[in-house]
């Protein structure tokens, strides 16, 4: 068995970086490249359609193979896949391509989630998998960082020295790839080979496994309110998404900041993670101090008024960078803050009978609603209404998230 500092912070490295590729870096590349938009978030909202049936496929990656195997084959192929779409963007045919190697890619990457996690687990003692649970976070978040800001960065730069605007994404894109093939050698070496780590064989066992979890899920209580909660908490944020960093790359005459992809990938991607990772830990100790129950309301206030910076900022514009990285970071903080109340109630409502499985399909199921759809709508809401209005209409919706949080029907606490 290796030393878990050994392969824990580049396994959840490898785990964010082709999620930033696929579902960041992709808006900023695709909004360079000429789309409006609605196509932008119609077609990389179908490419968050892997992470939402993940757990329709789960069961045949346990039945098949081991976790070790799963994930240096998902590294290599996904490695492969961003190189193959670093050479097809100099194209013609450049959009199909890449809207298909991308969606081979997100495929990979859930795939990738779903052995990582289980790893995680098996390769660690309890006691180790609660020591080292928030170095996994760290580096899945730094991870994030690289992908959302360092990279996109890379491609700004290479823009002001003269390359054209594919070359630069070509040769960025080429950088990830890089990233995943190293790890894929590395993990090749020092992943550690635990005894536990084998295929459950059985497909048809898997598959009844399956649907024993979904009848728990549909069993349990007060599911109809606990199903609106979970679809619908996150609807402002999903429509924000994928429109913040489009209204923040757009021309002013377009409506937006008309940042550049470094001023972009040190605001958004620098700075923004770094405030929505300082939110979820604040949260979180908010949440262990004063439960869950009494700090519900507070969390939810803070994951939707701070929505507002982005009306000021698309009614009065800005040319100070500082005040528009101030107004994202201050909203990435509240959304922070707000996600880790939404999750740990998944994590209260999953307790019970088969809880890791049931705690999926919650995930699943908050990634329908509030990611996917409501990304997918939301380029064509914002083209429809231009960018002020789209940002009054997301604090409108906020209305939603209040309605389902006083619908909510939490469970008992132990502790107060």
């Amino acid at each position: 068995m290796r030393k878990p500092l050994l392969w824990i912070p580049s396994l959840y490295l490898g785990e964010s970086l082709p999620y930033a590729a696929v579902m960041l870096m992709s808006l900023v590349l695709y909004q360079e490249m000429g789309l409006s938009d609605t196509q932008i978030t119609l077609y990389t909202g179908w490419l968050g359609l892997p992470w939402v049936i993940k757990p329709l496929w789960s069961p045949i990656v346990d039945g098949i193979r081991t976790k070790r195997w799963w994930i240096l084959a998902m590294q290599l192929t996904i490695g492969a896949s961003l190189a193959l779409l670093a050479f097809t963007l100099p194209t013609n045919f450049w959009l199909q391509c890449s809207l298909a190697l991308f969606m081979l890619v997100a495929f990979g990457s859930a795939t990738h989630d779903i052995c990582a996690d289980g790893f995680y687990i098996l390769g660690l003692e309890n006691k180790e998998q609660e020591l080292y649970v928030g170095l996994r976070n760290t580096f899945y978040r730094i991870g994030m960082v690289l992908g959302q800001g360092g990279l996109v960065m890379l491609a700004g730069l290479l823009q002001e020295s003269g390359a054209s605007i594919p070359i630069s994404w070509s040769v960025t894109f080429l950088a990830v790839a890089g990233l995943m093939l190293m790890l894929f050698a590395y993990h090749w070496r020092m992943l550690p080979t635990p005894s536990s780590d084998s295929p459950k064989g059985e497909k048809l066992s898997v598959f009844e496994d399956f649907f024993l979890t979904l009848k728990v899920f549909l069993t349990k209580p007060h599911l109809i309110t606990a199903l609106l909660f979970i679809l619908l908490f996150r609807l402002p944020e999903g429509l924000l998404t994928k429109i913040i960093p489009l209204f923040l790359k757009r021309t002013v005459e377009e409506g937006g900041l008309a940042l550049t992809d470094v001023q972009y990938g040190f605001v958004y991607g620098t700075l923004g993670v770094i405030g929505l990772l300082g939110g979820g830990i604040v949260g979180g100790w908010l949440v262990s101090r004063y439960s869950l129950r009494r700090m519900l309301w507070p969390l939810v206030l803070c994951i939707t008024l701070p929505d507002i910076v982005y009306v000021y900022l698309s009614i009065y514009g800005s040319e100070s960078l500082s005040l528009i990285a101030a107004c994202v970071f201050i909203e990435q903080v509240g959304y922070g803050l707000g996600f880790t109340a939404y999750t740990l109630y998944l994590v209260s409502f999953s307790h019970g009978e088969r809880s890791t499985s049931v705690f999926s399909i919650c995930t699943a199921f908050q990634y329908l609603g509030g990611v996917m759809l409501p990304g997918m709508v939301s380029g064509w809401i914002s083209d429809s209404l231009g960018y002020s209005q789209f940002f009054i209409a997301v604090m409108g919706f906020c209305l939603v998230t209040f309605a389902v949080t006083a619908m909510l029907k939490l469970p008992e606490e132990k502790t107060p």
